[in-house]
């Protein structure tokens, strides 16, 4: 039997309660993943763990990897693979996932905005997605997952791959 490799957190919850949310009607989420800061080999975390992990809350939408022109061949086909879209940016990353996820925070299509990353950076993004009326997740993984950007979020969804125990 597979073990749980992340926890769902709804804001208000204990973290001790793991029982999996069932949705009251499916909520359309848009995801975005900081693949150098969530995909890295010392966090083993898994991009299926990651789309499992929000099932849990809605049903992905839009779904892109934002990767540097570093990122192995291997990494951008197994994101090819998954289903999602793979954003190759020459340099720092940040600035796209900013555009990419104000894209989605002006989509109308879109409720629930889901960002996988630990940069604190990345909190006005958080609470720009709150002040137009949509639900947030944060995805991340120990160590260095910004305490602030958790307690900005409706959802924390807390990654547990090889680095912590999990695998």
């Amino acid at each position: 039997m597979k073990k749980t490799l992340f926890k769902v957190l709804k804001r208000g919850e204990k973290e001790a309660e793991e029982k999996p949310e069932k949705p009251k009607s499916k909520k359309s989420i848009g995801l975005i993943i900081d693949g150098p800061n969530i995909l890295r080999k010392e966090f083993g975390i898994k991009l299926e763990d990651i789309i499992e992990a929000l099932k849990r809350i809605g049903k992905i939408r839009v779904a892109k990897v934002v990767l540097n022109h570093y990122a192995p061949q291997g990494l951008i086909e197994a994101v090819v693979n998954q289903g999602l879209e793979p954003i190759i940016v020459a340099g720092d990353t940040d600035v796209r996932i900013a555009i990419e996820a104000m894209e989605l925070i002006y989509n109308s299509d879109v409720e629930v905005i889901s960002l996988a990353t630990r940069d604190a950076d990345f909190l006005p993004i958080i609470n720009e997605a709150k002040r137009k009326g949509k639900e947030t997740i944060v995805i991340g993984a120990e160590p260095g997952f910004s305490v602030a950007l958790q307690n900005a979020a409706d959802y924390v969804i807390k990654m547990e791959g090889k680095g912590s125990g999990g695998q």
